[in-house]
């Protein structure tokens, strides 16, 4: 058998080494692909997971049900309604003019302007993956554009503030901000409590990026409800009384404060111009809430502080006259004059007619330091603690610092108040005494005429400012004879007793650098019935125009048709009967007509 022996090329030493460098190259490069997955699913895990849910899911913040705001009666003032918002997220291999094109869709749709639909596609252009397009849209306009089915185009359940009594009660409320945080009225001082807690939603795109998905992660904690001090009906009839007076009388502003005096709680606050809170924040103008938030010198209304000074303090005797038939006072290095020249005047007549050279006369034999110390004691330049935000204090000069002028306070100049500090002077009279802090929240639903009824015998809780002999001598002999026969006898209401007090307060003008001739602030503070008082109120007109500018005239008016109508809708009936009827009467009998 022959043996065949087959010859095998051999390898020469530079392939072999050729071999071993692709070996080694191809074990480096292997060696890279380990380490580098070991990086991507070991290191960066976490990283890399984050930036792919960060590309294919947002977390939304979920704004709760904010409570609702009801007056004291249970009528709703404002709640939240279900609402939706509209927001854009880029589709995956979408052109950007075709995204652009769905947006402007939606202009005529959500009422787009043109600097909204500039925010839009600058965010669009920027590749950004979530844009708001328009917040809190009705649901009614949410189910039309959910119909169009546009790609990008997503929407959103929220709440949206509605107040559907719309501008009663504006200044009260205040009003809320896309996000619904309270910036104004009970909706800022009590947002915390309205607001409730915020929840959180994780939305989410399926891998193609064209659908969303919400999960729930944190629920939302509904706010609380708040009741108010405030009754709708009054409140109605104070703004409509009061518009109808700022609208004639051509003035810049006015308002109404409606108190029930041993409580404090508010029943209405009005100021004009007034807002609709649906379409919050208003101009500027009608923001501002006058009764609280506006000081001004009050003029006649703080001769109630006057008068207490010099009878508490100063025991100046109510037999005192005083000689105002010059009609001017000069004292300090200014003059002061009477609207009329009056002759001499006793104690009460100096009030009753509102006459500054006698107020002048009685407030330099009461002096300054027992003026400051009144002043202080009713509360002026001071917050009243009102549960509303933006309350100014006023002011009253440090005693130190009056000057011989400074004697103007006791008819009210040299000295700043709001209306509602006016108003609760006026209340210490109205309680016997008693400085009352007001408010405008209860605990619980409560009808008008029951806490009335109840509160006019109920004991105070107040620190007394004045003695009950003092508050007593001034209503009736002073208070009382403004409404029946002084500067108030436009406040008079048949069958009810008044008491109240004028003011017509000069504004001083920057322009000339004095009092003017031709502006004021007219005003009236008062109570009925002046024996047993059910409610207090002001009113305040700016710079009324015409020939009829003084308080008696312009607010006195507007405190009686008001003062009216709440009291027979608080079920107070009148103390007496009315002059017609007592003469209807009258004429009856002599004709031999019996009921």
């Amino acid at each position: 058998m022959k043996l065949i022996v087959h010859d095998r090329p051999m390898i020469s030493g530079s392939n072999r080494k050729k071999i071993k460098l692709l070996s080694v190259l191809l074990l480096f490069w292997f060696l890279v692909i380990i380490v580098r997955l070991v990086d991507l699913q070991v290191l960066e895990h976490k990283k890399l997971k984050a930036e792919v849910i960060e590309q294919s899911q947002d977390l939304i913040t979920v704004l709760p049900t904010r409570g609702t705001i009801f007056d004291r009666n249970g009528k709703i003032l404002a709640r939240s309604l279900p609402a939706a918002s509209v927001f854009f997220s880029p589709v995956k291999e979408e052109p950007l003019d075709k995204q652009i094109e769905n947006v402007y869709l939606l202009k005529g749709i959500l009422e787009l302007n043109d600097s909204e639909i500039k925010r839009i596609v600058n965010s669009i252009e920027k590749r950004k993956r979530f844009t708001w397009i328009k917040r809190k849209i009705p649901v009614e306009v949410a189910e039309r554009i959910r119909s169009l089915k546009l790609p990008g185009i997503y929407l959103l359940e929220e709440n949206r503030r509605f107040y559907p009594q719309c501008s009663l009660a504006a200044h009260v409320l205040g009003g809320v901000n896309v996000d619904d945080y309270g910036l104004a009225g009970v909706e800022y001082v009590y947002n915390s409590a309205l607001r409730g807690e915020e929840g959180q939603q994780l939305i989410m795109k399926d891998a193609r990026k064209k659908e969303y998905f919400i999960e729930t992660i944190k629920e939302t904690k509904p706010g609380k409800d708040i009741y108010l001090t405030i009754d709708s009906t009054i409140q109605y009839i104070a703004e409509k009384e009061l518009q109808q007076a700022v609208e004639k009388f051509k003035a810049e502003w006015g308002t109404v404060i409606i108190s029930i005096p041993r409580t404090g709680e508010i029943l209405a606050m009005a100021s004009y111009p007034s807002y609709d809170p649906n379409f919050f924040p208003p101009q500027e103008k009608a923001m501002v809430n006058r009764a609280i938030q506006h000081t001004y010198e009050p003029g006649s209304t703080v001769k109630i502080v006057t008068a207490a000074a010099a009878r508490e303090l100063a025991n100046i005797s109510l037999q005192t006259y005083y000689d105002c038939s010059q009609g001017f006072i000069a004292f300090g290095g200014t003059t002061v004059r009477d609207h009329v020249r009056m002759g001499v005047l006793s104690f009460p007549e100096v009030f009753i007619h509102s006459s500054n050279v006698g107020s002048i006369k009685i407030a330099e034999m009461t002096g300054e330091e027992n003026l400051y110390r009144m002043f202080k004691a009713f509360g002026f330049g001071e917050k009243t603690g009102i549960d509303l935000p933006g309350e100014e204090s006023g002011v009253v000069h440090p005693l130190e610092k009056w000057r011989k002028s400074s004697l103007r306070v006791a008819i009210g100049y040299e000295i700043s108040a709001t209306p509602l500090q006016i108003l609760r002077a006026m209340n210490v009279y109205a309680t016997g005494g008693y400085l009352v802090k007001p408010k405008v929240t209860i605990d619980r639903p409560q009808p008008a005429w029951s806490v009335v009824e109840a509160s006019l015998n109920s004991s105070e809780e107040f620190p007394r400012i004045i003695s009950q002999k003092t508050v007593s001598e001034l209503v009736e002999l002073v208070f009382k004879q403004v409404v029946e026969k002084g500067t108030g006898t436009e406040a008079r209401i048949d069958g009810y007793e008044i008491a109240g007090k004028t003011g017509t307060a000069q504004k001083f003008d920057p322009a000339i650098k004095a009092y003017s001739y031709s502006k004021h602030v007219a005003s009236f503070v008062g109570f009925a019935p002046a024996d047993n008082p059910a409610i207090s109120m002001i009113v305040v007109i700016d710079e009324p125009k015409g020939p009829l500018q003084y308080g008696g005239q312009v607010a006195a008016p507007v405190f009686r048709e008001i003062a009216r109508k709440v009291l027979l809708y608080l079920h107070q009936a009148p103390q007496k009967l009315p002059e017609k009827m007592i003469i209807a009467r009258q004429i009856q009998k002599k004709a031999g007509v019996t009921d």
